[in-house]
């Protein structure tokens, strides 16, 4: 049977898109958030519903083909070349329930539209510093967000998840239905199956005291250092970081920060706003910030913490656990990132973690690295693929700088396509789950046809 009959088939059985390389409207249907990566699948299927992810997944396994998967977010970092690439943006299905603080949400919701419908009722749900983000993709991540000290992970209030596995089925999955896969697919992200929805517990948070202040980029290292000692006491109703900044010149950027390093100190506090307020006031007396934006605020306007981009760029990332972070950790970051470096760098941020982050949750998964971990690395920097091998080795070098003070593992939705290798992928779960995933995967996936991501390979 030729490809070509074989997609008219599939055609046959699926409601939404089918589309091959030569055929218009391919290109669009794989625009994506950053635009160093480069998706070129044999087959697009633009899903409109669970079936057409069955179909698209049994298409695939026919002709030995792997299957990747494109959300409304960010995207995959991970080429997918050669593979059944499945579309999720037109599964926009999203419930909640007030009375029961829960919600259902399919894997096109991205969490902007999530935190819109949910504040209306006052409640939220764990969501991420981008409001362009999908809250699936996220979730299966982890999800590490501005409540994350309070609340821990995003994928620790999972209650149920819709997934085709291999075999071509849609499975609901709870910790009664299949306990080990529910297990592995709430920090496993993509490597047991398309995800379709899922299920998740919410909290009454109208509003919060948080926001960002933005200081000088010669106040950095009084900023950083008084972050490292600040963050050794705060309460776990508060989550912070600072970013230090460096924005070209275009208009989304505000005039008084283009083109010059800052510091951006983000916050949210859970608690009452004044004792809110005492505990930003010493970084308040470091000096003039640029724009103070930390206020009362609600739960709509979450995205206001960070200001994250929404459009698309072309972007390299790199990221670290730290287990500690002294003064000369501090030291070597402002060393290659501060105002005397000369950083190609658009974001070089530290977050807090700690608190509800390092705790077990009440039904365990695979969320690994969180007892050792105390704080979080992330790196940005901006440019075409000319730039990429600079980018990325600058990049490495301040990772290495801080090697010192690292846990040696990574978060998993901070890993991006160059860390795709499994070896350096199983650096984002415990020693102790990673066999357990790979014994999981090998029962779920076994002939590995959802390998395109970070990858678990399945214990044979």
């Amino acid at each position: 049977m030729s490809t070509r009959l074989s997609v008219g088939d599939l055609r046959a059985n699926v409601t939404g898109l089918v589309l091959l390389p030569e055929d218009e409207g391919y290109a669009e249907e794989l625009r994506t958030y950053n635009l160093t990566t480069v998706h070129a699948p044999s087959v697009v299927v633009g899903a409109e519903n669970a079936a057409d992810v069955q179909a698209a997944v049994k298409f695939a396994a026919a002709h030995d083909l792997p299957v990747a998967v494109l959300g409304a977010g960010h995207g995959s970092s991970v080429p997918s070349t050669g593979s059944v690439l499945i579309t999720t943006r037109r599964l926009s299905g999203l419930a909640i329930d007030e009375g029961a603080r829960t919600a259902r949400v399919e894997a096109g919701v991205r969490w902007g539209d999530f935190i819109e419908q949910a504040a209306k009722v006052g409640l939220a749900g764990l969501n991420g510093s981008s409001p362009t983000v999908t809250v699936v993709s996220y979730t299966l991540g982890g999800g590490l967000g501005p409540f994350g000290r309070k609340h821990g992970y995003a994928a620790d209030h999972v209650t149920a998840v819709e997934v085709v596995t291999a075999d071509g089925r849609l499975r609901r999955v709870t910790a009664e239905s299949e306990p080990d896969l529910f297990w592995a697919l709430r920090g496993g992200k993509g490597n047991f199956g398309v995800v379709v929805a899922i299920e998740f517990d919410l909290f009454p948070i109208r509003g919060f005291y948080g926001g960002g202040i933005f200081f000088p980029g010669e106040l950095s290292g009084k900023v950083l250092h008084l972050f490292r000692e600040w963050t050794a006491d705060v309460p776990e109703e508060m989550s912070g970081s600072v970013g230090l900044l460096h924005l070209p010149a275009l208009p989304f950027v505000p005039e008084p920060l283009r083109d010059r390093l800052v510091a951006h100190l983000r916050i949210t506090y859970l608690g009452d706003p004044a004792e809110g307020e005492r505990l930003v006031a010493p970084f308040r007396a470091l000096g003039e910030p640029i724009i103070d934006a930390v206020v009362e605020m609600p739960y709509s306007a979450v995205a206001a913490v960070h200001n994250d981009p929404v459009d698309p760029l072309p972007l390299f990332e790199h990221g670290a656990l730290l287990s500690e972070l002294p003064a000369k950790a501090v030291d070597e970051f402002l060393r290659l990132a501060g105002p005397d470096a000369a950083s190609p760098l658009v974001l070089a941020e530290i977050r807090h973690m700690g608190g509800a982050l390092a705790r077990p949750p009440a039904v365990p998964n695979a969320v690994g690295n969180r007892d050792a971990t105390l704080y979080n690395v992330f790196l940005v920097a901006a440019g075409g693929p000319p730039d990429a091998k600079a980018l990325h080795g600058y990049e490495q070098t301040l990772i290495d700088a801080l090697a010192p003070w690292s846990t040696g593992r990574r978060y998993l939705n901070f890993m991006f396509g160059g860390d795709a290798d499994p070896r350096t992928a199983a650096l984002a779960w415990s020693e102790e789950a990673y066999p357990r995933l790979r014994e999981i995967k090998g029962r779920y996936d076994p002939a590995n046809l959802f390998r395109i991501n970070h990858n678990i390979p399945p214990l044979r």
